[in-house]
C-alpha cells in the first residue's frame, strides 16, 4: 500500500492517521497519533485450525518505555510481563471489537497495538480503540465496522473528548464510550458519584464523536477503494437442529419453567434430557443423516442443544417477562451478609451473599512503604494506596482446573472494583493507611465484580477504614428479540451467558463511581442504556439497604493487629538529619523502637507499629532530632557520659548537648563528678548554639516552674 495520510479534527484535538509507513506485511496497519502520542496498531489474519469451534480472537497491547524516554528497572533492563494498565488496555480493545466480528468466522485473527511515544498529555489507549477498527478494515477481515471509541472528560460543567491526564485528574468523569454505526457498544468508566442523568447525558456527547470517527473512517476506506468485508454465514446443516428441536423442545420448555429450581438442579435436568437425546441418536443406523451429522462434529449435540436452550429462555423472558429461576425482570436476588468472619488478625471482612453467587472480602492496612510502585509502565501516576485484588478459583463454579496466576479475566474484574470504591475512600492526610482489599470468589453465578464492590465496603467498614460513603453495585443484562428489549436487574450466570449485555453499575445513594457495558450485538440505543442505568439504581439502593443493616458506619477502631500509624511534618531540609549517613541514623531508630518509619519529600514522615508505644517512640525521637533549638529552652535530660571539662545530656531523643564544668553550679566545681554521674536526670537550659551547631547547654538560672514543666513535658513524651 503506498502511504497516506490522513488528520481527522473535531472538538480542537486532532487524531492523525499514517497508513502504509509502518509494518508492511501485516495484514494491516495504521500509526494513530495525536498530539506526541503515538500508536502503531495492526491486524492479521491466518487461516483456521482444524477443530476450532470459536473465535480465536487475540488482542494485546504492548507498552515500550523507550516512548516516554525511559530506561526499564531490573537487572534485565527491558520489558517484561505486560503491567496491569497495559492488560486493562487490551481488554479495553477487545471488548468493543469482538462483537463485530460474525459469529461464524474461525480464522485465526490477531490486533497488536503498540505504544511507541507518549506525551503527558494524550492517554493513549482510546487511539489504540480506533486503530483497531482501522486496521481490520485495512485488512479486509469480515467486521461489522467501523467502530471507534473516544474519552469523555468533565472539567466543571462541561463535557470534554479526550481530555488530558491533568484533566481527567482534576475532573469529577473518566468516561470511555466504544460504538459502532448501530449504537453504543462499550462504555467504561469511573466518576465521582455523578447522578444519572448526567452519565446518560456523557455517553450520549461521547457518541456524538464516535460518529464523528466512524465517517471519517468510512471516507477513508472509500479513498482507499477498499470495500468493508461482510461475507454471508456458511450454510449450515439443520438436520441436527430439526431433530433435537423436535425432540427436546417441550422437555426444555417445561425445565426453563420451573422456578423453583436451582441452577445445578436446572442443569442436571437439561444435562438429561440432552444425554437421552444423544442415546437416541447413537441408536439410529450408521448412515443415518442425523447420526453422520453428530459424529462428524462430536460437539455439535452440546452446542446445539445449548442454542435452543438459549431459544426457548429468551423466548419466555420477552413473551412472559419472567425469568428462569420466576423473578421479575426488576427483581434482586435475595440478598444476605456479614461482616467480622474472619479472626481480627484479618484487620477487617465482609461476606457477600446475592443468590447463589457468593463473595468474601477481605481488609489489610499497611504502611505508605506498602504503596504499589508503578515506575515500570507508561501511566502519570507513580503508585497507588489502594489495591484491589479479585480470585475466582474453579471450585466457585464446581469446576476442577489448575491453579494459575491471575488472568485478564481477574486483572480487569478487580480495576472495576477498584474504580468503584476509590471515590469513596478518605484523603491520605485523614487516613494514611495503604488499603488493600482481596476479593475470593466463592460462589459464582452472575455478577460476581459487583458481589466484590459490595463485600469490599463492608470489609472497609469492618476494618474502620472511614469511608465517606458505602457503595453498592449491580448488573444489568438484556435480550433483544427483533424490536423487542427486555432490560433484567441482577443476572445470574445463565442469563449473562445467554443475554446480549453484561452492563455493571457502581455507586452510593448520591452517584454512580464505576460502570462497565460489554455487548453481544453490534450496538445500542443511548434510549435502553438509560434505562438500564435507572434499572440499576433502584437494585443498587435495594441492595444497599440489605448491607446497612448489617453494618451502618465503619467501626471506629482499627484491628489490634493492624499497623499503628503516626504522621508528623519536617522542615525538608532535615530530611538527610533524619536518614543519616548510608541509612544508619533511621536504621538504628528502627532497632531502637522496632518502629516502621517512611518519609517523603514532603517532609511528611510516617511511624508506624503494632505497638502504639514504639511508634510513640520513634515519633519523639524524629521530633527531638528535628525540633529547632532556641536559646533559653529548657528540658529534663539525661547524662549520658562525662568529660574532664563537662558532662554531656540528651535532652530530647536523639539531640545531645554539653554543660561546660563552669555551668554545672553557681559556685567553683572541682571535679565534674562531684555534681553529675552517668545516668542522672538534670534539669538543663539551651545556653547557646555555636557556629558549628554544637549545644551548650547550663543549669543555671533556670526557675522552679520552668523546671517542672520541662520535667512534665518528658514524662509525656516517654
Amino acid at each position: 500500500m503506498a502511504e497516506v495520510e490522513k488528520s481527522i479534527s473535531f472538538d480542537g484535538r486532532d487524531i492523525r492517521l499514517k497508513l502504509g509507513l509502518l509494518a508492511p506485511q501485516a495484514g494491516g496497519s495504521v500509526l494513530i497519533e495525536s498530539g506526541d502520542t503515538a500508536v502503531l496498531v495492526t491486524a492479521t489474519r491466518s487461516e483456521a485450525r482444524e477443530g476450532i469451534d470459536f473465535l480465536p480472537l487475540t488482542v494485546d497491547y504492548e507498552e515500550r518505555l523507550y516512548a516516554a524516554g525511559r530506561i526499564p528497572g531490573g537487572i534485565m533492563r527491558r520489558e517484561g510481563r505486560p503491567p496491569e494498565k497495559a492488560i486493562l488496555t487490551s481488554r479495553l480493545i477487545d471488548r468493543p471489537l469482538r462483537p463485530l466480528f460474525p459469529s461464524w468466522l474461525r480464522d485465526d485473527l490477531q490486533i497488536v497495538a503498540l505504544t511507541l511515544s507518549m506525551d503527558e498529555l494524550v492517554p493513549p489507549d482510546v487511539l489504540a480503540v480506533t486503530g483497531a477498527s482501522i486496521a481490520t478494515l485495512i485488512a479486509q477481515i469480515p467486521f461489522n465496522g467501523p467502530m471507534a471509541a473516544v474519552r469523555v472528560g468533565l472539567v466543571g460543567d462541561d463535557f470534554i473528548i479526550n481530555p488530558t491526564y491533568a484533566e481527567i485528574e482534576a475532573g469529577d468523569l473518566d468516561l470511555i464510550v466504544a460504538g459502532s454505526p448501530e449504537g453504543v457498544i462499550m462504555v467504561e468508566a469511573g466518576a465521582n458519584q455523578l447522578p444519572e442523568r448526567d452519565i446518560i447525558e456523557a455517553i450520549d456527547f461521547g457518541y456524538e464523536a464516535v460518529r464523528d470517527l466512524i465517517q471519517a473512517q468510512l471516507d477513508l476506506v472509500a479513498e482507499l477503494g477498499l470495500e468493508i468485508v461482510q461475507q454471508a454465514p456458511p450454510e449450515v446443516d439443520q438436520t441436527l437442529e430439526n431433530y433435537i428441536r423436535d425432540r427436546a423442545s417441550s422437555e426444555i420448555k417445561k425445565i426453563l419453567a420451573q422456578f423453583e429450581l436451582t441452577k445445578p438442579e436446572r442443569d442436571a435436568a437439561l444435562d438429561v434430557v440432552k444425554d437421552t437425546i444423544g442415546a437416541a441418536i447413537a441408536e439410529l443406523p450408521e448412515e443415518d443423516a442425523i447420526r453422520i451429522a453428530a459424529t462428524a462434529d462430536p460437539k455439535a449435540l452440546g452446542k446445539t442443544f445449548k442454542e435452543i436452550t438459549k431459544y426457548f429462555m429468551r423466548r419466555q423472558i420477552v413473551e412472559d417477562n419472567v425469568r428462569v429461576d420466576g423473578r421479575k425482570l426488576n427483581e434482586v436476588r435475595p440478598v444476605s451478609c456479614q461482616v467480622g468472619v474472619l479472626p481480627k488478625r484479618v484487620h477487617g471482612s465482609g461476606l457477600f451473599n446475592r443468590g447463589l453467587t457468593q463473595v468474601l472480602s477481605n481488609c489489610t492496612l499497611g504502611t505508605p512503604g506498602d504503596a504499589q510502585n508503578l515506575n515500570d509502565d507508561l501511566q502519570t501516576d507513580q503508585s497507588k494506596r489502594y489495591l484491589h485484588h479479585y480470585n475466582f478459583p474453579p471450585f466457585s463454579v464446581g469446576e476442577t482446573k489448575p491453579l494459575r496466576a491471575p488472568g485478564r479475566r481477574e486483572i480487569g474484574h478487580g480495576a472495576l472494583a477498584e474504580r468503584a470504591i476509590l471515590p469513596i475512600l478518605p484523603p491520605k492526610e485523614q487516613f494514611p493507611y495503604v488499603i488493600r482489599v482481596v476479593s475470593e470468589v466463592l460462589s459464582s453465578n452472575g455478577s460476581t465484580s459487583m458481589g466484590s464492590v459490595c463485600g469490599s465496603t463492608l470489609a472497609l467498614m469492618d476494618a474502620g477504614v472511614p469511608i465517606i460513603k458505602p457503595v453498592s453495585g449491580a448488573a444489568m443484562g438484556l435480550i433483544k428479540e427483533g424490536d423487542e428489549v427486555r432490560v433484567l436487574t441482577d443476572i445470574q450466570g445463565i442469563e449473562d451467558f445467554l443475554g446480549d449485555m453484561d452492563f455493571k453499575v457502581a455507586g452510593t445513594d448520591s452517584g454512580i463511581t464505576a460502570l462497565q457495558m460489554d455487548m453481544k450485538i453490534s450496538g445500542l440505543s443511548l434510549e435502553t442504556i438509560a434505562q438500564a442505568i435507572h434499572q440499576a439504581k433502584e437494585a443498587r439502593l435495594h441492595i444497599l439497604e440489605k448491607m446497612l443493616q448489617t453494618i451502618d458506619q465503619p467501626r471506629t477502631e482499627t484491628s489490634p493487629y493492624a499497623p499503628r500509624l503516626l504522621t508528623i511534618k519536617i522542615d525538608p531540609d532535615m530530611i538527610g538529619l533524619v536518614i543519616g549517613p548510608g541509612g544508619k541514623t533511621i536504621k538504628g531508630i528502627t532497632e531502637e523502637t522496632g518502629a516502621k518509619i517512611d518519609i517523603e519529600d514532603d517532609g511528611t514522615v510516617t511511624i508506624s507499629a503494632v505497638d502504639e508505644i514504639k511508634a510513640k517512640k520513634a515519633r519523639n525521637i524524629i521530633q527531638g532530632m528535628t525540633r529547632k533549638l532556641h536559646e533559653g529552652d529548657v528540658y529534663a535530660g539525661r547524662v549520658t557520659r562525662i568529660i574532664p571539662i563537662g558532662a554531656f545530656v540528651e535532652f530530647l531523643p536523639g539531640k545531645e548537648g554539653m554543660i561546660h564544668i563552669s555551668q554545672l553550679a553557681d559556685y567553683r566545681v572541682g571535679k565534674v563528678e562531684d555534681e553529675v554521674a552517668v545516668g542522672d536526670e538534670v534539669i538543663v537550659k539551651v545556653r547557646e548554639i555555636d557556629g558549628k551547631g554544637r549545644i551548650n547547654l547550663t543549669r543555671l538560672g533556670i526557675h522552679p516552674d520552668q523546671a517542672a514543666a520541662a520535667r512534665e513535658a518528658a514524662a509525656v513524651n516517654r
